[in-house]
């Protein structure tokens, strides 16, 4: 596994994207345990993704168009639906002092989805993952995985990093609920962006 890997897989796990923001508004609402179980989710939600582009199925989006536009409105749905829940569901970015399992199974699953269906995630693995395959190891489906459980490990634990900080942040919004109104808007304004962005997005 080369050092450029590496870096270029920190430098795309570090920007911020439909999972970042998960991630931090889970962690401001709930905690740091609740932004694990969101960081997991995430994570988990890279799996299909990455099995498609190991799988050569990702490629199917290139050719079919059907395909990708049935994928990508349902990633758009499924956006603007994250910005309708935070602003009206007391439950997910609510300030509490523990998230109960059901929650926290509720949080991850919202994170997999985010993933899941997100169609710009297979093409990028199927266009990343191949270039930094050693020509000993071209066409082996073993280094293929062993690479996208790196870079589904280092997303993890990004994420997390993510999420700690933003619970740190947690005991000064609890001290000015009215900054928490301001934030839940900016976290949904911010998924109906993304949303109405995919939306915009040929492929």
């Amino acid at each position: 596994m080369s050092a450029e890997f590496l870096l270029t897989s920190l430098v795309v796990v570090l920007l911020p994207g439909t999972g970042v923001i998960y991630t931090v508004a889970i962690g401001l609402g709930r905690g740091f345990k609740a932004s694990v179980a969101a960081a997991i989710g995430c994570t988990f939600g890279i799996v299909p993704a990455a099995t498609a582009s190991i799988l050569g199925l990702a490629a199917i989006f290139h050719t079919s168009a059907l395909a990708f536009v049935i994928v990508k409105y349902l990633g758009v749905a499924y956006l603007f639906f994250m910005a309708w829940s935070i602003l009206h569901d007391k439950e997910l970015m609510e300030v509490t002092e523990n998230a109960s399992e059901k929650s926290l199974l509720r949080t991850a699953l919202n994170g997999t989805l985010l993933n899941v269906l997100n169609p710009k995630l297979s093409l990028f693995f199927l266009a990343f993952l191949p270039q930094f395959v050693p020509m000993e190891s071209a066409g082996s489906v073993a280094y293929l995985i062993y690479l996208a459980f790196v870079f589904m490990a280092m997303t993890f634990l990004v994420f997390v990093v993510y999420g700690a900080f933003a619970a740190k942040a947690r005991a000064y919004i609890i001290q000015s609920p009215g900054v928490m109104q301001w934030m839940k808007r900016l976290f949904a304004g911010t998924f109906a962006f993304l949303g109405l962005r995919l939306a915009l997005t040929d492929r």
